[in-house]
């Protein structure tokens, strides 16, 4: 899986987040690729429920 996918499954919007805070999308693309999808989830759980907060990703039906 890769983090642009983590994130869609997540329900944030990759390219705002990535616009808007580009250095902290930067330090958990590097984590994430370090560690185990759910490792990042329990390590970033708080910080993940912000995000999506912040930056929720619109699905069209």
């Amino acid at each position: 899986m890769t983090f642009e996918e983590y994130l869609i499954t997540k329900k944030i919007d990759i390219k705002a987040f990535r616009q808007h805070e580009a250095e902290r999308f930067h330090e958990w693309e590097v984590l994430f690729a370090q560690l185990h999808p759910e490792s990042f989830t329990t390590q970033k759980k708080f910080l993940i429920n912000d995000m999506r907060r912040k930056y929720l990703l619109k699905i069209e039906i």
